[in-house]
């Protein structure tokens, strides 16, 4: 059990460097913990650094597969859980977790950041291009900064998706009705993977990088992995859930994870998009698709 003087001293620290993970991390802490904690935050700090803390208390957390669903029908796994996450539920409860003021505002914020609408699983964010991206940039959670730090290096790609993409094994076992299965083509900014360290040192702690495969047509995402950059020392690191080798979340020096990824051969990983988080004036509204 964490006692409430150390729940606030890790509030202080919000607004500093990284330091060693909290032993138990967000699992270990009561609802009522994590609200005095959100609430004592420093106001005023920097959302990269809210996102570097929040990240940070999840180190060590076991992966587990699609840990987060709507509590019944199609995928009945919790709205909300501390205790286990997979690459994306991380990014998106670490999201809610920095974005909220007070603990009242992590569920929505979350419902907010996981679905285009309605909390409920045809209307979740299940793609990357099609769906997750486009529908936080369109609400303000989200800036695109991929050409911002990677200049003339930054090229753009596109998903396709068609009614034959939906015919394969991997998007049907996504169990969308017909109606709600998303055709068209998405475009995306990419640093191409041979250029990133380039330019890696550049990227500030708290930026979302965004891993991007080849466009395979039965493919339903280039999409595979998200993390966080993480600047410690003179080396760039990934915050990830991290499933192979690790199962948990980990800082994994990018060059060895760039290393890692520039092998595989049955879907190559041709480079990555980089992502601010933001708070948009009203969770879930209003603001217009923005990139840097």
């Amino acid at each position: 059990m964490i006692g409430l003087a150390v729940a606030l001293t890790s509030a202080v620290l919000l607004a500093q460097a990284p330091t060693a993970p909290v032993p138990g991390g967000w699992a270990a802490l009561t609802p009522e913990q994590r609200a005095i904690l959100l609430k004592a935050a420093e106001p005023g700090a920097p959302i990269d650094q809210r996102l570097l803390h929040v990240s940070e208390r999840f180190l060590g957390t076991p992966y587990v597969a699609s840990p987060l669903g709507e509590g019944s029908g199609v995928d009945p796994d919790p709205t909300f859980r501390t205790d286990a996450v997979d690459c994306l539920t991380f990014v998106e409860e670490t999201m809610a977790l920095s974005l909220a003021r007070q603990d009242s505002e992590v569920p929505s914020l979350l419902e907010h950041i996981r679905y285009a609408s309605t909390p409920v699983y045809e209307d979740r964010n299940h793609l990357m291009e099609a769906q997750w991206l486009p529908n936080n940039l369109r609400k303000g959670f989200l800036v695109d900064v991929t050409r911002r730090y990677g200049g003339e290096d930054t090229v753009q790609v596109q998903k396709v998706l068609t009614p034959r993409t939906w015919t394969s094994k991997s998007s049907l076992e996504l169990k969308l009705p017909k109606e709600r299965q998303p055709v068209g083509t998405f475009p995306l900014n990419i640093i191409p993977l041979e250029r990133l360290l380039a330019h890696a040192r550049q990227v500030p702690s708290g930026t979302i990088m965004v891993i991007v495969r080849e466009d395979l047509p039965l493919k339903a995402t280039r999409i595979t992995h998200l993390g966080f950059v993480v600047q410690k020392g003179k080396r760039t690191w990934l915050r990830h859930a991290a499933r192979n080798g690790f199962y948990r979340v980990v800082d994994e020096d990018l060059e060895t994870f760039l290393a890692r990824n520039s092998r595989y051969t049955k879907w190559k990983v041709t480079g990555v998009s980089l992502f601010e988080a933001h708070r948009p004036a009203e969770a879930g509204g209003g603001a217009v698709v923005r990139s840097q």
